[in-house]
Order: C-alpha cells, then sequence, then structure tokens
C-alpha cells in the first residue's frame, strides 16, 4: 500500500473553512446592500491619509472654503438689496434640484447656494490627492457624493419651499397621499410584488405583442421567429441578442415603439432570443454556456428554417458581449454565416467601464460571489439597486420626494414596468463576466478563451454597425467606442440622446431625439473619441432608418419570406410569441 506524504494530504478543514467564510460573507453583503466594507474602507484610507500628508493640497482646499465663504456672503448681501441678483453658482445642467422660482426668494436661495458651494468644495476635497490610486478616489468622490444628495436641502420639509408651498395648496393632503404611497410600495416589496402600474402591461396582451411562434427551445432560451409584414423579405434574416439580465421585450415594447415590429415592417425576418430566468438549479451555468446555448444554437435553428448562410446578428447590453466573444470565435474558426453585426450599448472594453466599475474590484466581487454562493444567483433586486445608486438623484431622491412627500405618483410607463420585470443571474456566469471581462479585461486583451482556444477581436472583419448613448451610465459610450482599437472591419459608429434604455428605443417620430453618425472605412485609422465627435455629423430624429438603411446595403435583393418554423427539419412551432421563458418570475 502506497505511503501518504502528510504534506501532501488535503486538510480536512479546507472545505469547512470555505464554507464558513464564504456564509459569513453572504450575511454581511445582506446587510451591506452587496458592498464591502473593506473596500470603502481601504479607500478612504487612501485618500485621508495621502490628503493628511499633502499639506500643499490642504492649502489649497483651505484658501477654496474661504473663497466659497466669500461667495456665498457677497451674493447675500446682493440679493438682500437686489431681486434678482447674480448667483455665486450655478447648478449643472443636469441638476434639475433647484429649477423652480421658489429657489431664488429668501432664505432658500441662500440655502440652494450654501449647498451647491459646499458640493463643489467636497468634488476639489476628493479628488487630485496626490498618490490616491483612481479606483480609490473614484470611490471616494462617488461616496460623498451620495451622502451629498442625499443631505440636499431638497430632500426635507424645512428646507425646500416647494413642498412647503404644496402642502399649503392641498392642506397637508399630500403628506397623507405620500404615506399611503409608502406604505403601498413597502407592502409590495415585502411581498414580492412589482410596483404599483405594472399591471397595465402585461406581457403578450400589451407588451411583446409583436406575432410570432417559438420555433426552438432549450434549457437556457426560446428562440422566437416573428412572421413577415411585407409581401416580401430581405433573404438575410436578423438575429437579435438580448441582454440576460432584463427580459427580452425591451426590444418588443408597446406596438409603437417596438424596434421588431419596425424592423418587420422594413422588409426583415427577425428572430429574437428569450432567455430563461434562471434559478438556484443553474448556478454553474457559465459564458461558454450562454454562447453555446444561445447565439450559436440560434444560428443552426436560424439557418435549418430558412435555408440562408447568411445572418445579420445584434447583440444589445450583455448581449452585444456575448455576440462579440460568437463573433471572434467564429471569425476564428472559419464560420462565415455572419453578414454583419450591430452592438447597441455594448461594451467588448472594458478598462474604463464607468461608474459601474466602482462596483468591481476583489474585495467587492469576493463579497458579491459569497452572496451568489449561497443561493446560486444574484437577484435582480440587488442588480436593479446598484444601477439605482448610479442615478441617485434621479432615481431614488426625486422619487422620495415627489411620491412620498408631495404625494405624486410618476404614471407608469412600458418602459418602467419592463424594467421591473428583472431576471436572475447565475453564479458561474456572472462571477466569470465580472473577473475575466470587468476585472480583468480578458476580451480586449486578447487572453480570453473559447473552446480552450484564445480569440481575439481583431479576427473580426464584418460590417458593424455600433450605438453608444450619450447619457449611458451603464455602458458608457466612450467605452463603446473602443471598438474601433479592436477591430479593422468598416464601422459605422452612430452616437445617439439618451441613456442606455431610451436612447435605444428611440422609433422614428419621438420628440427632441437627435444622433451623430461618422463611418469608418474597413482598415481604417481609429479616431479618439473627442476628435470623433468633432467630426462626426448631426441629425436630428431617430437612428433606426440610417440602421436600417445600412441593414440594406448590405443584404441582397428581396426574396419571398421563409416558413414559419421547419418541422421537417426538427424546428416544428412550439408555442406563439412571447412564448413561456419570459413570463417566468
Amino acid at each position: 500500500m502506497p505511503e501518504i506524504n502528510p504534506q501532501t494530504r488535503p486538510d480536512p478543514l479546507d472545505g469547512l473553512s470555505e464554507m464558513l467564510d464564504r456564509a459569513a460573507a453572504a450575511v454581511l453583503a445582506q446587510t451591506t446592500f452587496g458592498l464591502s466594507p473593506a473596500t470603502l474602507a481601504q479607500a478612504f484610507s487612501d485618500w485621508g491619509l495621502h490628503l493628511a500628508a499633502s499639506p500643499g493640497k490642504q492649502l489649497q482646499l483651505g484658501a477654496k472654503a474661504m473663497r466659497k465663504c466669500l461667495r456665498l456672503a457677497d451674493y447675500a448681501a446682493r440679493s438682500a438689496t437686489k431681486k434678482d441678483a447674480e448667483r455665486a453658482i450655478e447648478p449643472l445642467p443636469q441638476d434639475r434640484r433647484f429649477a423652480d422660482a421658489a429657489w431664488t426668494a429668501p432664505p432658500f436661495n441662500l440655502i440652494s447656494q450654501a449647498f451647491l458651494l459646499n458640493q463643489q468644495f467636497w468634488h476639489a476635497a476628493t479628488t487630485g490627492v496626490a498618490g490616491v490610486t483612481k479606483h480609490h478616489e473614484d470611490m471616494v468622490a462617488f461616496t460623498v457624493r451620495q451622502w451629498l444628495d442625499m443631505a440636499a436641502p431638497t430632500n426635507f420639509l424645512a428646507t425646500n419651499p416647494v413642498l412647503q408651498r404644496r402642502i399649503l395648496e392641498t392642506g397637508g393632503q399630500c403628506l397623507i397621499d405620500g404615506m399611503r404611497n409608502f406604505m403601498e410600495d413597502m407592502g409590495r416589496l415585502v411581498r414580492d410584488q412589482p410596483p404599483i402600474g405594472t399591471e397595465a402591461f402585461r406581457v403578450g396582451e400589451t407588451v411583446a405583442t409583436a406575432k410570432g411562434k417559438v420555433v426552438y427551445r432549450n434549457r437556457l432560451m426560446e428562440l422566437i421567429q416573428y412572421g413577415p409584414t411585407t409581401d416580401t423579405v430581405r433573404p438575410e434574416p436578423v438575429l437579435i441578442v438580448p441582454a440576460w439580465i432584463m427580459k427580452y421585450y425591451i426590444l418588443d415594447l408597446s406596438p409603437a415603439n417596438s424596434l421588431v415590429n419596425w424592423l418587420t415592417a422594413q422588409g426583415f425576418t427577425v428572430f429574437m432570443i428569450s432567455w430563461r430566468n434562471p434559478g438556484s438549479a443553474d448556478r454553474d451555468l457559465d459564458m461558454e454556456d450562454y454562447r453555446r446555448l444561445g447565439p450559436m444554437a440560434a444560428l443552426d435553428a436560424i439557418g435549418a428554417i430558412t435555408g440562408t448562410a447568411s445572418i445579420h446578428s445584434v447583440g444589445y447590453c450583455l448581449g452585444g458581449t456575448l455576440l462579440s466573444i460568437a463573433a471572434a470565435a467564429m471569425a476564428r474558426d472559419g464560420d462565415d454565416r455572419l453578414a454583419s453585426v450591430t452592438l447597441l450599448a455594448a461594451q467588448t472594453e472594458f478598462c474604463e467601464p464607468g461608474e459601474l466599475g466602482l462596483f468591481i474590484d476583489q474585495g467587492q466581487l469576493n463579497l458579491l460571489e459569497s452572496m451568489m454562493w449561497s443561493r446560486g444567483y444574484l437577484d435582480s433586486n440587488q442588480m436593479g439597486g446598484a444601477f439605482q445608486i448610479l442615478r441617485s438623484n434621479d432615481l431614488v431622491w426625486s422619487r422620495v420626494l415627489t411620491t412620498y412627500l408631495m404625494g405624486e405618483r410618476e404614471p407608469m410607463t412600458d418602459l418602467m414596468a419592463w424594467n421591473a420585470d428583472g431576471t436572475r443571474m447565475p453564479y458561474a456566469m456572472h462571477s466569470q463576466y465580472l473577473r475575466q471581462l470587468f476585472l480583468e479585461d480578458d476580451l480586449a486583451e486578447g487572453r480570453y478563451k473559447v473552446d480552450g482556444r484564445v480569440i481575439s477581436l481583431s479576427a473580426m472583419r464584418k460590417p458593424m454597425f455600433v450605438v453608444g448613448t450619450e447619457r449611458d451610465h451603464v455602458a458608457p459610450w466612450r467605452s463603446v467606442h473602443k471598438i474601433h482599437r479592436l477591430t479593422c472591419g468598416e464601422i459605422e459608429f452612430v452616437l445617439t440622446s439618451g441613456g442606455h434604455n431610451a436612447g435605444i428605443v428611440s422609433e422614428p417620430g419621438r420628440p427632441r431625439r437627435s444622433y451623430r453618425l461618422l463611418r469608418r472605412e474597413a482598415d481604417g485609422s481609429a479616431l479618439d473619441p473627442d476628435e470623433w465627435l468633432v467630426r462626426a455629423q448631426r441629425f436630428e430624429g431617430s437612428w433606426w432608418p440610417a440602421w436600417g438603411d445600412w441593414l440594406k446595403r448590405h443584404s441582397g435583393a428581396a426574396v419571398a419570406p421563409p416558413p414559419m418554423g421547419a418541422p421537417d427539419k426538427n424546428h416544428p412551432i412550439i408555442a406563439d410569441a412571447p412564448g413561456l421563458y419570459v413570463l417566468e418570475r
């Protein structure tokens, strides 16, 4: 019997220690809403210690504080004798908290000006401290901004003249209505029910209504084929790969703003992936499973149904990142089925992911992975909470003021209802996505592997149409723009008005829409984002028609529509759209 070396014998406490560490971290994550106290402590220690050792910065901040006090005193003196005195500081263009004329009357004019000056001072105090790492500086500045937003005078009865006026106008009824709204919302939160008003937007009845059939299903997705609405169609069908962080029907909302309806009206055969909502049993699904069971399985099914060897592909958000991975692997392996690649608000390079990157470092990921480990998935409420923090002014405190203090509930819209219909993220996939893409940037750096072999985005030579949005907190357009440096193919890049969702759901006829467009020919030089912004031509209206024209330029002559499904090729019609997976909670 071979002798066991005691130095190589496994420690019987290894498994127990990992389980205890994971459990403790999971409990901590639940109490801190997924934020790592250790990471925050490191960031503030880095900032505080370097600030303490920077007498020049301290002198500069002291001088700034003195100047701001003098500016406020000067404004107070001028406003006492002149009603429309020039203000000491103007809010940022996107800050509408003090837009009401009531904020120009004393003492509220001084209160608002003091807050804005204080906000400006803390921005100077938390940035530009020599020696502080960029990540820690961003975290400290972001955290202080959250504290300031929470303490803004708009959030309190004693310092908000607009709220005081509302109370007088309603005889205090607004506070009663606000309390009722608060109790209703808390009750629904406890019962895990969607927000009030979402019941008016029923999947398959008022949203996700485009006519189609489920023609393929596996354990991870359903493939929907939409019926033609024109007598002839382009021979190349369009496959849409949505993000699985939310339901697919953001691209098929109400009939008037449905991208699917618009595409079929342009003479395209459209296929859409509808992702399954994973549970604890799906904890081991990873990015490779999503690639293999998602776009690759869909391409096989579309080829069997339509008989075509050339397919337009579209990826939105995380679905666009997955599509880029699939396209790079196909290019490496000589798979020529893609006619074009369209990326909508999708990142392929993650070294500058915007404020979402504040939540991505080793400490945060350890806490997040422990939280997912205990369940097998990341709950949609936790992911949605992170997105709300990124825009706390618009999504948190303005809602508190309007809904719970002024008693005015914002009318529910189809986009808001969709946003409340979240999905879960499997443990293995989300951990791999955050570590390999966000933290390590393996895809852009040429280290990402598919089927055990490295892929490179530079192998992609298919024409690309790439869309970024001006106010995107999830996929900042400058990060999206970096696809120019990663591939040498033709790229038509569009920068559209709006944010991550509203900028994409931008149907023709919607008011106050515009976009910029500039084409980079194949093998052309990669412009810096600022230079691109100067050179790009500006257009009024929706970017959809420009995309439709681009797709048609890369398509063949119109032909008769293909059949719905292919029973003789193991792709029978399974169900009517929108299918079963989109209804899972």
